[in-house]
């Protein structure tokens, strides 16, 4: 490894807890107007309730889980995997994506299964909350542009933080099984584009990957009510890429850096990786090797805390004695824990 080819330091960035000023999804209406279905569809879900994936995309490629409802009746905090991605009282499932340039390219967000609107709200702006002044300003709004929808049996579904001026649906719009209901966006209390799907049976919040008759805590018997079936995954990989300067987690949800060609002029070259659910004792493992097949920047680093939301890179400075050689660099990463490698992300950008 040649070391004082290596950038001086490894930046990392490490979002331990979600702050408060983030821990809020609110029905759209204190006191809604509650729409009376019977037939097949209320029998169905009284007998067999299923949910189908409120967001049009694969998960583990193009979209991710970052938080799961909170199972934990106290004020602590636990997943239904007794995992740490989800914060007190949070009562719903996020599907997150990559960042906000994927976010106006338009990712849809689809009913969970049939039924009626029964209320929807649109005309919040999408901005990502960063501070607990910006959340003030969405107090009493903190699901942004959402809608709620009546299954019958009992059954709800909420959908929070679409995109400003994507709804597609109004109170009283009949929906089936993937109907595009709107967008998703940042509006709300929102740190990250994603949607927030909450479940609730004759009002209370029901966890979907354990069932509703589930009790407290994470040691439980699940009888998951997802219309498929998905592994637990509590940590993973958000995105990957190359910069020419030191990137900020705002940088990365912002959708910067996504170059793919850089000019030899170029100050410095960093691959740098963004993940989710980082555990203490995770091990990452950086490598940056150059056109020539040499190893220009490793490095090794064990993580210290956990973080639901994390980021770091490695990189080589240009210069006249050791410049940044033209041709195609390639960067890798490895997360491991304990000897097993839970995910890679390889990535490669062209110098010219």
């Amino acid at each position: 490894m040649h070391r004082k080819y290596l950038i001086p330091f490894l930046l990392t960035l490490m979002l331990v807890s979600i702050p408060s000023y983030l821990r809020s999804e609110q029905n759209l209406d204190p006191e809604p107007q509650k729409i009376e279905q019977t037939g097949a569809i209320a029998t169905n879900f009284r007998d067999n309730p299923r949910f189908a994936q409120p967001i049009d995309c694969t998960l583990g490629e193009d979209c991710f889980i970052l938080l799961y409802p909170d199972r934990d009746p106290g004020p602590q905090a636990v997943d239904f995997g007794c995992g740490r991605q989800t914060y007190d009282g949070h009562k719903g499932t996020d599907f997150g994506i990559a960042d906000e340039v994927t976010m106006a390219q338009g990712v849809n967000v689809l009913a969970a299964a049939p039924g009626t609107v029964l209320r929807a709200r649109d005309g919040v702006g999408d901005r990502r909350i960063t501070d607990p002044e910006q959340r003030e300003q969405v107090e009493g709004i903190e699901c942004g542009n959402g809608l709620v929808i009546d299954h019958g049996g009992g059954w709800e579904t909420q959908y929070c933080h679409l995109r400003q001026g994507s709804l597609a649906v109004e109170s009283g719009t009949e929906v089936k099984t993937g109907t595009i209901l709107g967008q998703v966006g940042t509006s709300g209390a929102a740190s990250f584009p994603h949607v927030h799907l909450s479940v609730r049976y004759n009002g209370e919040v029901v966890d979907p990957f354990v069932g509703p008759n589930a009790g407290s805590g994470c040691q439980v018997d699940r009888e998951p009510i997802w219309a498929e079936s998905w592994e637990y995954t509590p940590t993973g990989p958000i995105r990957a890429g190359f910069s020419t300067q030191g990137p900020t987690m705002d940088d990365l949800w912002d959708g910067k850096f996504r170059e793919t060609t850089f000019s030899e002029e170029i100050p410095a070259l960093l691959f740098w990786v963004q993940t989710y659910g980082v555990l203490a004792g995770d091990v990452g493992h950086f490598k940056l090797t150059g056109p020539d097949g040499k190893v220009y920047a490793e490095h090794e680093q064990a993580i210290e805390q956990p973080s639901k939301t994390w980021m770091g890179y490695v990189g080589k400075r240009n210069t006249e004695e050791r410049p940044i050689l033209p041709g195609v660099w390639r960067g890798e990463y490895r997360l491991s824990r304990g000897d097993r490698t839970l995910f890679e992300m390889n990535r490669e950008v062209e110098v010219r």
